[in-house]
């Protein structure tokens, strides 16, 4: 999937996280599987720490049940 530089720009603007910063953590997450629970935790305090914005245990637990269970939508430039 490609991404548009408008995508990047309306991620960086919500976010405060460049292009190449998101474009190392995508290659770090094709790296890896997005199914082992260690990998999630360890994705979502990276992405808690770029952005700044505390996550709690409750809300990881349920980012990682999303992920485990294919719950999470398909289209996210939808969500930005």
């Amino acid at each position: 999937m490609a991404f548009s530089d408008s995508f990047f720009n309306r991620v960086e603007k919500k976010t405060n996280v460049d292009k190449n910063t998101i474009l190392d953590l995508a290659k770090k997450l094709q790296q890896n599987d997005l199914k082992n629970e260690g990998t999630l935790r360890e994705v979502i305090q990276t992405l808690s720490n770029m952005t700044g914005r505390d996550v709690t245990k409750d809300q990881e637990d349920k980012i990682i049940n999303a992920v485990i269970n294919d719950k999470v939508p398909k289209d996210i430039d939808k969500l930005i």
